[in-house]
């Protein structure tokens, strides 16, 4: 088992930037993939961004340029750095752990990113 905590979420305006960060426990951090999801109000979840388990990365189209997904091993800790919002970005960002690029064996709580226009 893993267990994920999301962090970060908050108010932003339009342009600015925020860092989620996802504290896991359990089994061994390093075993897995790492990802970031989304879900909209009306919308299906979404992917945003993964990173492997040796940090090789993949975005969304959405979110490339714009977002970093990173990993710190001795932390056990996953970050989300996401600059020029829009308020399309709004949503409730969940991280995500697997064990392939898949990335939904365990997911978190969520936290909420709301970017006003």
């Amino acid at each position: 088992q893993v267990q994920l905590v999301e962090s970060g979420g908050g108010l932003v305006q339009a342009g600015g930037s925020l860092r989620l960060s996802c504290a896991a426990s359990g089994r061994t951090f390093s075993s897995y993939f790492m990802g970031w999801f989304r879900q909209a109000p009306g919308k299906e979840r979404e992917f945003v961004a993964r990173i492997s388990r040796i940090g090789g990365t993949y975005y969304a189209d959405s979110v490339k340029g714009r977002f970093t997904i990173s990993r710190d091993s001795a932390k056990s800790t996953v970050y989300l750095q996401m600059n020029s919002l829009k308020p399309e970005d709004t949503a409730v960002y969940y991280c995500a752990a697997g064990l392939d690029g898949m990335v939904n064996d365990y997911w978190g709580q969520g936290t909420q990113v709301t970017v006003s226009s």
